[in-house]
């Protein structure tokens, strides 16, 4: 399985919420430890649009990702910005939300913290080359997206592309590069 590959384990919660459970998305990570070396994060499970109410859902399980050996992710979500954040209690900040507010200046201030704080940030539903520019100048270190999965044969050859076009003209500024 995963053939040596980098790979990273989200919960799943959003997508099938009637099957998640916190002890089954251990169980499963716990039987994939043999690939944690390889693992960029594990995510906590979380609530789209609400920094709070993912907060209550993720604390209590991030120290049991960390258990298993996985970098633990919080996934942000809209409202972070003005919440008391506990940096110590995650590895990765994971930019999730609603579309409108991962685009926001309130969450690019909230990546650069991240940043400042040492933390991977990782940005979820990247799927255009646009989304994928902003992230970078945002100070991303990765991105996921369903593109791919959509059509592989098309677009990852154009993903491709967009990697090549990153390389090829990389940005003047970033959140990150600004505040040194």
């Amino acid at each position: 399985m995963l053939d040596g590959r980098i790979w990273a384990a989200d919960t799943g919660c959003f997508n099938s919420p009637e099957k998640y459970t916190d002890a089954g998305y251990l169980d499963w990570s716990a039987r994939r430890t043999f690939a944690v070396d390889r693992c960029l994060f594990a995510t906590a499970p979380d609530v789209v649009g609400d920094a709070t109410a993912t907060w209550e859902r993720s604390r209590d399980i991030l120290p049991a990702i960390r258990a298993l050996g996985y970098p633990a992710a919080l996934v942000a979500q809209d409202g972070i910005e003005d919440m008391d954040i506990d940096w110590d209690a995650f590895d990765v900040l994971f930019i999730g939300g609603t579309t409108a507010w991962k685009l926001s200046e309130r969450a690019y201030g909230v990546m650069s913290e991240a940043k400042q704080r040492g933390k991977w940030v990782h940005a979820g539903r990247v799927n255009s080359l646009r989304r994928l520019r902003l992230m970078q100048l945002a100070g991303a270190d990765s991105a996921d997206g369903t593109f791919v999965a959509i059509a592989p044969r098309i677009n990852i050859p154009r993903l491709q592309k967009w990697l090549r076009a990153l390389d090829r003209q990389p940005p003047l500024f970033t959140a990150t590069t600004h505040d040194r």
